[in-house]
């Protein structure tokens, strides 16, 4: 793809910053070269990227474009910062074909440095429902859909930092006993309806079960906290990120700490009074989170602190009324905003 033009999709998909809702249209055939290329990339690059600190996470966007032109301007755009996002770029927010647009430019442009996995919307049968379907048979047509599908069916499902932080969509799997069964999962694929692709992109954690329960989604397990530290353990691993599951501020640890839920689309679908978040991963595995806030009517800027703490060390009232305490000892009932060492 030439770089003349590759640069001219990005400025104008960056033109509408601070103009929320204001649609950038690319033509079809620029939107359909970015799905191309971005294809042979995830093609040549492995099912589970091997990544470096330092590093940043997104987890959820769901279409909310505006919201991901908040956290580049927060974090830095690339290749100021190192990205990976989690999955779930399109679906139920307006803004589906510029965000997945973005994406995939950047991943073009600095392939060594900007990492997109898979979510269970990146799956024809789940978007053709959802919103982006519509999405794109309203600005575009079907045939258009299907060139995404094409690409979402080769994007990578996994990632690991350091060899000390797996990344993934969704969550564990019954069927997941070694890494090498991720690495050598075949792409293209559509998502099955089991098994172990299914449950990284699917399952969720829940602290009322042990072992591997039902999931309320219909698809997939949940997995208790015993499952968690099972597996960081057999593995030699710290934390396991994931996305997937709306949290109030943005970000949730689970399983004292071995495991965090990143979600980075605040209010989401309008109806949520949720936070977004972004975990900072720095070169020591230090990891702390900015907070993109939920919209107030008040305020001007929504942008949250960024709250860093080597476990032991709690930073005190970066969040004001916010209770911190050290990593793993929160009193009852009060989330502490701390980083943690990993």
């Amino acid at each position: 793809m030439e770089q003349g033009v590759l640069d001219d999709i990005i400025n104008r998909l960056l033109e509408v910053r601070g103009r929320p809702g204001k649609q950038v249209q690319l033509s079809e055939s620029e939107i359909r070269q970015l799905c191309v290329v971005s294809k042979d990339i995830f093609l040549q690059q492995p099912n589970l990227l091997e990544l470096e600190a330092p590093i940043k996470i997104c987890g959820d966007i769901h279409g909310q474009y505006s919201d991901l032109l908040r956290l580049f301007e927060y974090g830095g755009l690339p290749p100021n910062a190192n990205y990976l996002f989690l999955g779930d770029y399109v679906d139920r927010g307006k803004q589906s074909l510029e965000t997945i647009c973005l994406l995939l430019a950047y991943k073009i442009k600095y392939p060594e440095n900007f990492f997109l996995l898979r979510g269970n919307h990146e799956c024809a049968s789940i978007n053709r429902i959802y919103g982006f379907y519509d999405e794109c048979k309203r600005r575009f047509n079907v045939r258009l859909w299907k060139t995404f599908t094409e690409c979402f069916n080769c994007l990578p499902v996994a990632a690991l930092i350091d060899e000390k932080i797996l990344c993934m969509h969704g969550g564990l799997s019954p069927d997941l006993h070694n890494l090498d069964q991720i690495r050598s999962l075949q792409r293209p694929t559509d998502v099955p309806d089991t098994g172990l692709l299914c449950d990284l992109l699917w399952s969720d954690p829940s602290k009322d079960v042990q072992g591997w329960g039902m999931n309320d989604r219909g698809v997939s397990y949940t997995f208790g906290p015993d499952k968690v530290s099972e597996f960081l353990q057999k593995h030699d691993l710290d934390l396991i990120c994931r996305a997937h599951q709306v949290v109030e501020d943005g970000y949730e640890f689970f399983a004292n700490r071995q495991l965090v839920t990143i979600f980075s689309a605040p209010n989401y679908c309008g109806e949520f009074d949720n936070a977004g978040a972004m975990m900072s991963v720095d070169e020591t595995l230090m990891c702390s989170f900015q907070i993109l806030k939920p919209a107030d009517k008040k305020s001007k800027f929504n942008f949250g602190s960024t709250t860093t703490a080597k476990p032991g060390n709690p930073s005190t009232g970066v969040f004001g009324s916010t209770t911190t305490a050290k990593p793993g000892n929160s009193p009852a009932g009060i989330k502490s905003f701390l980083g943690t060492k990993v």
